[in-house]
């Protein structure tokens, strides 16, 4: 590595155009991320309800952590003293740190944004506290994660009137190049996020800025979120193809169902993170091939049979639909660790399927997995409940 992330391009997307998919690689100062590649998020430093060994298990080679819940509790500062994020949540691979720029915003009444920064409220203890560039760059350097993100200022893109959305685009244009002087942390890679809505020119005009400063990763933000699917394959149609010179890995944020990952990396995308598989697990709603099941139905409390057949993971070689289903009607804590092995594993080993099949020059169409009745879900984080 000449530094702290270095992205090459294994399969290129195919010169016939019939897809902008690619396999990449993406080496980072703890390890190797093969991409198309999801992150599961582990907001307040742990994916709920698993074990580290559950995420090597369920094939996890990175995951998110969240700054602004980690900066509140326990402190930024207090993990830098008990000698960093890897070593504080026992995670020996890479760890993506977001900016915190999702959660300050969606505080509502708890923030108000000016061009220095975000002054809030805890959703915690009501304490008020400031989050700038600056400030974002140093607790994330602070945490120690293999990749940090610059602060932006998303917006809900189709409930946001245009100035609006312009404007927030253009002050998270000023705050990367911010971000970009504060950061010093050499062994930390740092990730510029592209805004501007659904407005095509405003998307344009953010890829082309965010490109031409020297970030190691392009994000694509702001959706994910209130949008149709047709809204955001549109903006990716109007992002992506103006990057595809560019030899940096592209990460949309915040998408999490199956069906939405397909129809991004069809475009081009690289990195995905998302709360969704974990949270609909602890909710009893299994995903399987051709759909999903949903384990408090009564018809599962006789059903001797696995989750799904094929399937490696610590649910499905060990118990029964039954014996779920009985867990999470006696609200045993072990329903929600095996429910969330089996939904990581079941998207993990579907981006692996993604991969293949670009390899392999089959992609889109030869994609098992959800592809029949796949749930399509947005951004579903909110502040006050974490992944």
């Amino acid at each position: 590595m000449t530094g702290p992330a270095e992205f090459r391009v294994v399969v290129p997307a195919p010169a016939d155009g019939g897809t902008r998919g690619r396999v990449g690689r993406l080496s980072l100062p703890h390890g190797i991320v093969e991409t198309p590649a999801f992150m599961p998020v582990g907001t307040n430093a742990a994916v709920k309800a698993l074990h580290p060994d559950d995420l090597r298990a369920v094939g996890a080679s990175i995951v998110l952590a969240n700054t602004y819940h980690l900066s509140l509790r326990p402190g930024h500062e207090r993990i830098a003293r008990l000698g960093g994020l890897h070593r504080f949540m026992s995670w020996d691979r890479p760890i993506l740190t977001d900016s915190g720029g999702f959660q300050v915003v969606s505080l509502g009444d708890l923030r108000t944004i000016d061009e220095d920064g975000v002054t809030f409220r805890s959703h915690l203890d009501g304490s008020v506290h400031r989050l700038t560039p600056e400030s974002a760059v140093e607790i994330q350097e602070a945490l120690g994660a293999d990749v940090a993100v610059a602060l932006d200022q998303p917006v809900p893109p189709a409930s946001t009137d245009a100035r609006s959305v312009a404007d927030a685009t253009a002050r998270t244009h000023r705050w990367a190049v911010r971000c970009l002087a504060a950061h010093r942390r050499p062994d930390q890679a740092l990730f510029g996020v592209i805004q501007g809505g659904l407005d095509p020119e405003l998307r344009l005009e953010s890829a082309r800025t965010i490109a031409d400063l020297p970030f190691d990763g392009l994000n694509i933000g702001g959706l994910a979120g209130d949008e149709t699917l047709e809204e955001r394959n549109a903006v990716l149609d109007v992002v992506v193809p103006l990057l595809a010179g560019d030899p940096r890995p592209r990460y949309l944020m915040g998408l999490g169902s199956p069906l939405d990952i397909v129809d991004a990396v069809d475009r081009g995308v690289d990195l995905f993170d998302s709360v969704l598989p974990a949270r609909v697990a602890r909710n009893g709603q299994l995903w399987v091939p051709g759909g999903r099941l949903n384990m408090k139905n009564a018809e599962f409390q006789d059903d001797p049979r696995p989750v799904q057949e094929d399937c490696p993971c610590i649910l499905c070689r060990g118990f029964s639909r039954a014996y779920l289903a009985h867990l999470f009607r006696a609200r045993e804590l072990l329903a929600y660790r095996l429910a969330t092995c089996h939904n990581l594993t079941f998207t993990l080993e579907f981006m692996a399927r993604i991969r293949r099949s670009l390899e392999a020059g089959t992609f889109p169409v030869d994609v098992p997995g959800l592809r029949a009745r796949a749930p399509r879900m947005g951004r579903h984080a909110s502040v006050a409940k974490s992944a």
